[in-house]
């Protein structure tokens, strides 16, 4: 079980069409709403991919990108105070 919040690079990267996208969530008193979103370049949300309660632990969640055009993207975690941004790039 992981000590403290992570948010992986994505693998690949860059990616066409999917691609996974790894994090992991420590122990808490209680299960912590999480959620993951995808935005483009200009900062509008594209999709959520989470927005749910977990368990402490590592998770994969795939992101498929085929009604997209290529660029850049980037994915947030979000759970309680924590926040975390990465990017990623498909190439079509």
């Amino acid at each position: 079980v992981p000590d403290k919040f992570i948010l992986y690079q994505n693998y690949p990267n860059p990616f066409n069409p999917s691609t996974k996208i790894k994090f992991a969530i420590p122990p808490t008193s209680e299960m912590i709403n999480v959620s993951m979103k995808i935005y483009d370049i200009l900062g509008n949300e594209v999709t959520t991919l989470i927005n749910e309660p977990k368990e402490p632990g590592i998770y994969d969640v795939e992101f498929n990108a085929t009604n997209l055009s290529s660029g850049v993207y980037f994915y947030t975690l979000r759970s309680g105070e924590f926040v975390s941004s990465k990017k990623m790039l498909l190439l079509k």
